[in-house]
């Protein structure tokens, strides 16, 4: 069984909904990414055994197929598209670390998502001469009263876990000061439609926060439009190859994957199931969490980030040191493989042995965590 190494990754930009990327379809945005890690990695198109991306929002189909054929990969590679919601990007990269263990030699594996290019969502009628239900998103647990709306959610979280309204604009405020102060390089951001550094980030202040109304909970826990991730689209990708391919590419600080954990909680309260998944691949190979050089952890909401962290026992020092999703954007399906491309480049600061983590929450109660080594 061979271990799985993370050898190139990239991303594109994240744009909000309707921005630069609003004319660009799903597949292209997958397109680019995939040809980055194919030119950084020096390996050879026909050299990939296969191609798994996460989306949310393309309502069917297999984009992870399109991007694939689109970046020029010989038709018989394969491609598999899986949704597992906001984890479905770094369950895909999950899955190629299972692909190379059970023989595959070079997996692509990421995210991609547009909100402005989603197909428009409804249900068929059910009787003749009714007409067709639109709905924006589909239920996630099978119990109405366990399958809240995700920004209520945040707001029950907040209150739950005691997490007050100046703790969440401070995070935000923190999370886009990072961003600005550590914006992604060329390196990490393949550019699309003239777009190669992140469009949201700004200085967002304690002033422009307090004015915000909530749109959730009362006024004292309260998530507001700071504190909320926007809507936005990207593609992230990387590559993940065999110890045998390894050796035949000239990778200089590969990341090996140490493990990788996916657990299911409570549907009512999503945002905190990541907290088991980390604990347990922590648990598991007796590492302390004071050991995590880098983490990435989603910013869904800033309640669900913070909550996540203290969780997990993350120091302040190693959570998301370039900014998060609060600074970027929320691209549902690209979301956890740009956690993961974010981890692959800050770890190469660290030094040899190191640790790095990535996690996020899904809607219906999920959570995924992925650590790895340089």
């Amino acid at each position: 069984m061979s271990a799985a190494y993370l050898v190139a990754a990239r991303r594109t930009a994240v744009a909000p909904r309707n921005g630069a990327f609003k004319a660009v379809e799903v597949d292209e945005l997958g397109e680019a990414p995939i040809r980055a890690v194919l030119s950084d990695a020096g390996i050879a198109r026909d050299a990939i055994d296969d191609v798994i991306f996460g989306n949310a929002l393309y309502a069917g189909g297999n984009p992870a197929r399109l991007a694939a054929l689109r970046a020029g990969l010989p038709d018989r590679v394969p491609a598999l598209t899986i949704d597992s919601q906001c984890c479905g990007g770094l369950d895909a990269i999950m899955l190629a670390a299972d692909r190379i263990a059970s023989g595959a030699d070079a997996v692509i594996a990421g995210g991609v998502e547009s909100f402005s290019r989603a197909p428009l969502r409804a249900r068929r009628p059910r009787n003749a001469g009714e007409a067709p239900q639109s709905y924006d998103r589909p239920p996630f647990a099978p119990w109405p009263e366990r399958d809240p709306d995700m920004i209520a959610a945040a707001g029950t979280l907040a209150e739950a876990f005691d997490i007050p309204r100046h703790r969440q604009d401070a995070f935000a405020i923190a999370s886009h000061r990072k961003a600005i102060a550590n914006p992604a390089g060329d390196d990490e951001i393949a550019p699309l439609a003239g777009l190669s550094r992140d469009a949201f980030p700004r200085a967002l202040t304690e002033t422009l926060c307090a004015r915000l109304p909530p749109i959730a909970g009362g006024p004292s826990f309260g998530v507001t439009r700071a504190t909320v991730a926007v809507e936005a689209d990207a593609a992230a990708a990387v590559l993940v190859v065999s110890e045998s391919m390894l050796r035949r590419l000239d990778v200089v600080r590969p990341l090996r994957v140490v493990a990788a954990s996916r657990c299911g909680g409570d549907p009512a309260m999503p945002g905190i199931a990541p907290i088991a998944a980390a604990r347990k691949l922590l648990a598991a190979r007796q590492i302390a969490p004071e050991a995590i050089a880098v983490a990435e952890i989603m910013e869904a909401f800033a309640s669900q980030a913070i909550a996540c962290a203290e969780g997990i026992s993350v120091a302040e020092s190693a959570l998301n040191r370039g900014g998060g999703g609060l600074a970027r954007g929320h691209p549902i399906g690209a979301s956890g493989a740009i956690l993961a491309v974010r981890l692959w480049h800050e770890m190469q600061r660290e030094a040899t042995g190191a640790l790095g983590l990535a996690a996020i929450a899904a809607a219906g109660g999920l959570g995924s965590a992925l650590l790895v080594t340089i």
